[in-house]
């Protein structure tokens, strides 16, 4: 008959790296395992707590310590990492240390200690393998009978394939089967952590409800060390604890470096101005370390490129922003909020499709003006998957048919754009009699590089919406966004001289015939590109990653009624390889880049 041991209870804790001004959210849970004698044999986890029940219901308190001393950093002198915290100069690819990638994390939190008491660099800390050669080069050999021995601790070899002949008398006394009535009582784990408050000060405590912790310049340097513990709800006892100690917190990220503007030639005019701004934020959905390898794992939280994403905005200081890739919970907590306080009003239409995983994990697009120039009279959203359905219906074809599902298969890819019309509030004498209102759309075409011909078919599609909307009635049009497409495709094409000529290759090459003759995949928009108007071409790239570079985001314009005075040129590549191997990094934290163009109602002069 087996023997009844109970439960083990067991708490789990993790905590990532602490930033200055960047949320550090506990992850704790408590959970039971019920034992067998196989658990009993080979021993149970020093953190766990044996019970004859499961554990009662309970809540968590977290205390947040921070060490007293700052943390020492590298001892090489010529480790970017030496009088400074800031997280440019902690990246692993800034550094680049010789240790195993999968090792880096630990490695950055223990390092590697010098242990020759006849140099210099003795019990100096040094942060990975190539600062250790790079140290021991600079360090000078103390004179002989000066330095202190260096105390070794004895080595003691692991056998995993049975124990040695000398022990096994000592291990068969000290474990006898699980079923003798020998066996002596199983003692309880410590499963109560404590805190050395000589080498840690408290300063914060948070609970269950809103665990989160918000680090400020005091702990920049320091490590953080958080306690959990689990909470009994019916007597308040504390059922268990467990501390994990951080890496040192870093520095909040400097303000990206400011780029100047190229400015059009002969501007001029009495229209209105106005600043448009067109970004791919990268949502946190697909900022995986899968995805991007080459980015220190806390640079792709979402917290920390917030950090990043808002210096960006305030330091561009639009007065029309387009934003994709923005994730729908985050638009509410975080970007809403952030834009409103800087004066903004906004829409958001996210995509449609359900969300990945968790509410609010989906993305979509978000546009904002500035209040105190702009409102919107009118908007809308435009929905693709719509547009497919009306086409198919427009066809003929039967909705039950095998053709139809293969049509709208082919085409839903859940895109969305918006259009508002923006009418300036602040007229003046100079801008009196001349265009008050301006539709702006904003948009995110679908991103499978072998599927030109869908992107085609979203931009003919736009294209007859906006001249719907907009020019039928002569309003002036900004088409922002990332349209995933370079200026060799078909979509350039298209929306640059209003046609595709029949022999492109993203035509040609179109597996399903979703699309009609070329001759048909027209609009009657005049439209320009405003960076390639002000500088003569399109930026080498605006998305730059490990296995992509090239120009995929546009500021589209009517060139009967707008003129670019102005754009930011791109963010050039050398800039963007001091921080890292491609984007995003941890100065730049997307892996598009912010496109920016001065306007002005009016036609080209």
């Amino acid at each position: 008959m087996r023997k009844d041991h109970g439960f083990s209870w067991n708490l789990s804790l993790r905590v990532d790296r602490p930033l200055e001004g960047c949320v550090l959210t506990p992850h704790s849970y408590m959970y039971a395992k019920k034992l067998d004698d196989a658990d009993i044999t080979k021993g149970i986890s020093p953190f766990a707590f044996l019970s004859p029940t499961s554990p009662p219901e309970h809540s968590f308190k977290f205390t947040f310590y921070k060490s007293k001393k700052i943390s020492e950093t590298c001892y090489s002198r010529s480790c970017p990492r030496q009088g400074t915290f800031s997280p440019l100069e902690w990246s692993r690819y800034r550094i680049k240390g010789g240790i195993n990638a999968r090792n880096r994390d630990a490695l950055d939190a223990v390092g590697i200690i010098c242990a020759d008491g006849r140099r210099d660099c003795y019990n100096q800390r040094f942060c990975n393998e190539d600062c250790f050669v790079k140290g021991w080069r600079e360090s000078k050999v103390v004179p002989p009978g000066t330095y202190v021995k260096v105390k070794h601790m004895k080595e003691v070899e692991v056998k995993t394939n049975g124990t040695s002949k000398d022990n096994k008398d000592k291990d068969a006394a000290s474990t006898s089967s699980p079923d003798s009535p020998s066996t002596k009582p199983v003692k309880a784990p410590q499963h109560l952590a404590t805190v050395d408050t000589e080498e840690w000060v408290k300063i914060a405590e948070t609970t269950g409800e809103d665990p989160t912790f918000y680090p400020d310049a005091t702990c920049v340097g320091h490590r953080i060390l958080l306690l959990a513990e689990s909470v009994s709800v019916e007597d308040g006892s504390v059922l268990m604890s467990r501390t994990v100690k951080t890496e040192l917190c870093l520095a909040s990220p400097p303000p990206p470096p400011k780029r100047q503007l190229v400015m059009a030639k002969n501007i001029g005019g009495s229209g209105h101005r106005f600043r448009v701004v067109t970004y791919n934020m990268l949502a946190e959905i697909y900022a995986t370390a899968q995805m991007y390898p080459y980015c220190d794992f806390w640079a792709l939280s979402w917290d920390y490129r917030f950090q990043n994403l808002k210096l960006e905005l305030e330091q561009t200081d639009g007065d029309v922003v387009c934003l994709q890739e923005v994730q729908s919970d985050y638009f509410t907590s975080h970007i809403q909020p952030f834009m409103s306080s800087q004066g903004y009003e906004g829409i958001y239409k996210q995509k449609t499709r359900d969300a990945m995983g968790m509410a609010g994990k989906v993305d979509g697009c978000a546009m904002f003006w500035r209040k105190s120039k702009l409102q919107c009279v009118e908007n809308y959203s435009v929905s693709f998957n719509e547009l497919a359905q009306r086409q198919a219906a427009s066809m003929g074809l039967n909705p039950r048919s095998e053709e139809a599902a293969q049509f709208l298969n082919r085409l839903k890819k859940d895109n969305v754009a918006q259009l508002a019309v923006l009418e300036f509030t602040n007229v003046t004498r100079t801008t009196a009699g001349t265009h008050n209102r301006v539709c702006v759309v904003n948009t995110h075409f679908y991103s499978n590089k072998d599927h030109p011909d869908i992107k085609l078919w979203q931009a003919w599609q736009l294209a007859a919406q906006v001249e719907e909307f907009a020019v039928s009635r002569n309003l002036p049009v900004l088409l922002c966004g990332d349209l995933n497409s370079t200026p060799d495709s078909a979509v350039y094409d298209l929306l640059g001289s209003q046609s595709v000529h029949p022999g492109h290759p993203d035509i040609a090459e179109a597996k399903d015939r979703v699309l009609p003759d070329a001759r048909s995949i027209t609009h009657g928009i005049n439209l320009a590109s405003a960076y390639h108007t002000v500088t003569g071409s399109e930026p080498t790239f605006t998305n730059y990653t490990g296995g992509f570079k090239g120009t995929l985001d546009y500021i589209w314009y009517t060139s009967e009624n707008l003129r670019p005075l102005s754009t930011a040129p791109i963010v050039e590549e050398d800039k963007i390889l001091k921080y890292g191997m491609a984007l995003p990094n941890t100065q730049f934290s997307s892996d598009h880049i912010l496109m920016l163009a001065d306007m002005q109602l009016g036609g080209q002069r």
